[in-house]
């Protein structure tokens, strides 16, 4: 599905906001995994478009390569999928995601043979994401350094 800007930038402020709002009802809480719900940290925002490609992660069925990638604030990470089977590449925590809204609006399912890439990370920070349908396999966890 192509996104138009408008919808793009939607789409980022919901998540924005839902991330606001996760954060305020859970009080900002400690992180700690106790099995309830904790707050979320934004850890790096969106530009709101794709920006140039900083660095490519492939998914075969060994996991992520690489699993760490550094990018310049503005840029893009693409993931490709060799996988036979889909991937869904969400940012932590599990699973309340959003900690990196560019990964949430970019990203989606990618099935076997696709690619695509997040939106842009406005400031530097670290992204740390998981394939949403099998989120303990540390296989594919991974994390994205923005310089």
């Amino acid at each position: 599905m192509a996104h138009t800007p408008r919808l793009t930038t939607l789409v980022a402020g919901a998540v924005a906001l839902g991330v606001l709002a996760t954060a305020a009802a859970c009080g900002g809480g400690s992180g700690s995994s106790t099995g309830g719900p904790s707050s979320i940290t934004v850890i790096s925002r969106s530009t709101g478009s794709t920006g140039a490609i900083g660095a490519t992660i492939t998914m075969s069925s060994s996991g992520l390569n690489p699993s760490t990638v550094t990018v310049a604030v503005g840029q893009s990470v693409t993931f490709i999928n060799n996988d036979t089977r889909q991937h869904e590449i969400s940012s932590d925590p599990h699973p309340q995601h959003g900690s990196c809204p560019g990964i949430e609006a970019g990203l989606g399912v990618l099935t076997p043979g696709q690619s695509r890439s997040t939106q842009g990370f406005a400031n530097a920070g670290r992204c740390t994401f998981h394939d949403h349908m099998d989120d303990a396999n540390r296989n594919f966890q991974g994390t994205i350094v923005i310089q």
